[in-house]
């Protein structure tokens, strides 16, 4: 995991898999925190909790900027957003799922209404077109994409659970390198293929935690 994360230098651009809990890669962050990469963007649904995913790399002020579509859990969070020691870029949960896909996907970004007339379109570019007011949204892409699967296989394919699909499957497209740890690697075949969600030929690195993480299993059970 460490040989992995060493990759990561200051200023990286990386994306965080998870919705909440589900498929958050707590170890791998912790692994990054361990690093000291310093002034990164993240991108990520959501800031975590209070000790938790997240909020360990914004304690160690490894975090310039976060792309999110809320931080309403986080204190910490929105303290340093509201005292300018991270910038912070709020998206619609859709938006921003789109923009990753849009990125993995090699387009350049997309149109849409979501967000005319308000804050989320500010310093943004507006066209019209098909006889509608249009935002240009711009893909996201990331230097580097942390995931967890709840199974892996020695080539990389990856198998989520439950909400854990929402973001994973879309970054491990839309990153130059994809990390991911798994509470189970299996050897090749040990996935059914109608079982993978995200296919080995996009993932470079894939770490086994053998149990659970303490802070994953926690919240788990």
């Amino acid at each position: 995991m460490e040989d992995a994360i060493a990759h990561i230098g200051d200023g990286a651009t990386v994306m965080l898999g998870g919705f909440g809990v589900p498929g958050t890669p707590f170890a791998l962050i912790h692994a990054l925190v361990r690093h000291g990469a310093r002034d990164l963007t993240i991108i990520k649904n959501d800031a975590n909790e209070p000790d938790m995913g997240v909020d360990h790399l914004l304690k160690s002020r490894q975090v310039a900027r976060l792309i999110t579509t809320h931080l309403g859990l986080n204190g910490r969070a929105i303290e340093l957003m509201n005292s300018g020691k991270i910038e912070v870029e709020f998206n619609a949960q859709g938006i921003l799922a789109e923009r990753i896909r849009a990125g993995g996907a090699g387009l350049g970004g997309f149109l849409t209404d979501i967000g005319i007339g308000t804050e989320l379109a500010e310093g943004k570019q507006v066209v019209e077109f098909g006889g509608k007011t249009q935002i240009i949204e711009p893909a996201l892409r990331a230097d580097v994409a942390l995931l967890h699967a709840a199974r892996a296989d020695s080539f990389g394919n990856l198998a989520y659970v439950a909400t854990a699909r929402n973001f994973n499957p879309l970054m491990a497209m839309a990153a130059d390198c994809v990390i991911a740890e798994a509470e189970c690697l299996l050897p090749l075949g040990g996935l059914a293929a109608d079982d993978i969600h995200t296919a080995g030929v996009f993932v470079d690195h894939v770490t086994e935690l053998g149990s659970l993480s303490e802070e994953y299993a926690v919240v788990q059970r």
